[in-house]
């Protein structure tokens, strides 16, 4: 969903890159780092073994190959996306403990440039001082999220706590975007994600497509792609595929084939592996409406701006459905060329991906539970707008069947931190962003840029180049997918409207690039901080690769999307 608030995933499953993303921010090639540690209960890590002398006892009497692939089928591990493994056996507390409360630098800078415009940049005169006030508010909030003097929902509740103390909105106002019915269907889909790995249900069908395609290098990497799309419109977080599903499979086939993490051996098959998902999720995510939080919100946000998109989840698809599956295809190929692994031929993952199956065994009655729920779930979002019903109302419904059938206890939910966390600041960001467009600062910024762009004398289809290119490249500024969407996805809309650019294909192209953009960094979402912890690529590999792929997804969906987006009638 990427975000600042990665996705725990069952009732004993957390993701700690969000913790350490300051960390992953400035790490560089010479510090040393390890992959992620995966703690598994006795019963399944026997599944876990990859090497011949790591074997240990099963709870079960059936042999199992020392080879064989991660078993989750009632996940309960912790996934830590950290530069060393934290030692379990040392119950003693640390020597110095971190400080507490916020850290000092960026708090002072995120206050100090809140303060600067508000009281040292010259207000215009179509600009009344409630609205210049808040606009004040809203960018100190904004650097906070980048510099992380708190945890983001914390600084997020301090911004709107001080839009209300300072009277710049009313209190009814500032809590009003808490009832959004876009951030309780984000919400939920959190909960779908658990759902997913609680059961296995994901990692049962990754497993089939290593068993169907997985005898070459190649294959691997297309089955592994091809199965994340699969899964993605039912499991709407990135983060959660990535470190619940695709890592922990990605990290055994690759120790099997003898490729360890930080070391000349993670070239022989992970860092390919890793590579190619990584670079493959965004297009996975853009392809469905339903398949990242972000989506959700982008449109939430083209709504307010009076961009209505009808029957959303069909329109999404079919504008997407050419250029993203163009790029899906291209992507395991492209980069098998420029970023070659040394093993080509896996002849035993199809094995290996067997033998895991029979591990499994069948399919459980939770897992057809979840088939089931999830097929209703899309089919009331497809449906949705012929029915009369919404796609949070869609949501409710899957998740209250899984709460009665028992795939999902209320536990499960009230430990979904990362679900009331995104409700927090989300919440805060959308709220902002509304009162900011309802007090005309969208608007004024958007004529301004429009007077720019005409004093140029730029074309509709220059100025949306210029705009498309200018909101992706600036994410090089931004460590979250959802907070940058929050803090310029209105203000960019706007200019795009202003400069007489079509507005559900300025809307679209946005919320599109809002996904392609999570897999420049190590630091641009969060299923990057998931993929670069593991340990398997080196820093300036993921800022080179990042940069080629950008770049030919860019033509990509410019090239193809362009085409089909204008046989759609779009422009």
């Amino acid at each position: 969903m990427e975000s600042f608030a990665l996705h725990s995933l069952s009732s004993a499953t957390s993701f700690s890159p969000s913790s350490s993303r300051n960390s992953l921010l400035f790490r560089s090639k010479n510090i040393s780092r390890s992959p992620p540690s995966i703690l598994l209960p006795p019963r399944t890590l026997r599944s876990f073994r990859s090497l011949p002398s790591s074997s240990s006892s099963s709870s079960s009497s059936k042999p199992v190959s020392s080879f064989s692939l991660f078993s989750f089928s009632k996940p309960h591990f912790t996934v830590q996306a950290s530069s060393s493994p934290t030692p379990q056996s040392d119950p003693s507390p640390p020597m110095n403990s971190p400080p507490q409360g916020a850290k000092l630098w960026p708090l002072l800078v995120s206050v100090s440039i809140g303060l600067a415009f508000r009281f040292f940049v010259p207000k215009p005169a179509a600009i009344n001082p409630q609205a210049w006030q808040l606009l004040a508010i809203f960018l100190s909030t904004i650097a906070g999220l980048v510099l992380s003097p708190l945890p983001v929902g914390a600084w997020a509740f301090i911004g709107l706590t001080t839009s209300v103390v300072t009277k710049t909105l009313p209190f009814s106002a500032a809590f009003g975007a808490f009832t959004n019915e876009v951030i309780w269907l984000i919400v939920i889909s959190f909960f779908f994600a658990r759902g997913f790995v609680k059961t296995g249900l994901g990692d049962r069908i990754a497993t089939y497509f290593v068993k169907w395609l997985g005898k070459s290098t190649l294959g691997l990497s297309y089955g592994l792609t091809l199965s994340e799309a699969l899964i993605a419109p039912a499991m709407p977080s990135t983060t959660a595929r990535a470190g619940g599903v695709f890592l922990p499979i990605i990290k055994s086939l690759s120790l099997s084939g003898g490729s360890r993490p930080g070391d000349s051996s993670s070239r022989k098959l992970g860092s390919y592996l890793v590579q190619s998902q990584f670079q493959s999720a965004g297009n996975s995510s853009a392809l469905f409406l339903t398949a990242a939080a972000q989506n959700m919100l982008c449109l939430k946000l083209a709504e307010e701006l009076g961009v209505i998109i009808s029957n959303p989840w069909v329109s999404w698809f079919k504008a997407a459905s050419l250029p993203a599956f163009a790029s899906l295809l291209a992507t395991p190929l492209i980069l098998y060329k420029l970023y070659p692994p040394e093993i080509k031929d896996t002849p035993d993952a199809p094995a290996m991906a067997t033998k895991k199956l029979e591990t499994m065994g069948p399919v459980t009655k939770d897992e057809w539970i979840m088939v089931g729920t999830m097929l209703l779930a899309v089919s009331l979002w497809v449906c949705g707008d012929a029915l009369g019903i919404p796609s949070v109302v869609a949501a409710m419904i899957g998740l209250s069947i899984l709460l009665l059938l028992g795939v999902l206890d209320w536990d499960d939910c009230l430990s979904e931190k990362s679900a009331w966390d995104t409700l927090a600041w989300f919440a805060v960001l959308v709220g902002m962003a509304g009162q900011l467009t309802n007090l005309g600062i969208v608007t004024w910024m958007s004529d301004s840029v429009a007077v720019t762009l005409r004093s140029l004398a730029l074309s509709w289809p220059a100025a949306f180049g210029v705009l498309q290119a200018s909101y992706f490249c600036v994410h090089y500024l931004f460590a979250s997918q959802t907070g940058h969407v929050g803090a310029l996805y209105s203000a960019f809309l706007a200019m795009h409207i202003a400069a007489g650019v079509p507005g559900v294909l300025s809307a679209l192209a946005l919320a599109y690039n809002t996904n392609l953009f999570g897999a420049i960094t190590h630091y641009s979402s969060g299923q990057a901080a998931v993929y670069y912890g593991a340990g398997y690529v080196d820093l300036p590999d993921v800022f080179k690769i990042g940069f080629v792929m950008a770049l030919i997804n860019v033509i990509i969906w410019a090239t193809v999307g362009g085409l089909w987006w204008k046989f759609l009638g779009l422009y």
